[in-house]
């Protein structure tokens, strides 16, 4: 599980300010294509900024914005601060959306 999480937060810090990625990108990335949900855990339990990695840049297949630590309204607050915009809740994927 460590080094699967080392991959994760490698992919993660490659999500530059103003884009974002999926949690099922991320698991592509660090080469657990089902681990989506796994990724989110390692999302959730970053310590704001381990390392420099932009959890709050992760969001759901779908572009919904999705969870985070310290609440979906600071998620959206940081990602609104870099440029992405968030209506109703979601990210235009096709806008803003990193692929790997």
């Amino acid at each position: 599980m460590q080094n699967f999480k080392a991959r994760v937060y490698l992919a993660a810090r490659r999500i530059h300010k103003g884009k974002v990625s999926t949690y099922r990108e991320i698991a592509k990335k660090a080469g657990s294509p089902l681990a989506a949900r796994a990724v989110g855990t390692i999302m959730h339990h970053n310590d704001f900024d381990h390392s420099g990695v932009p959890c709050h840049r992760v969001v759901k297949n779908n572009g919904e914005v999705g969870g985070y630590a310290r609440g979906t309204r600071k998620k959206i607050q940081l990602l609104k601060s870099e440029g992405i915009i968030v209506r109703k809740g979601k990210i235009d994927l096709e806008k803003f959306g990193k692929r790997f």
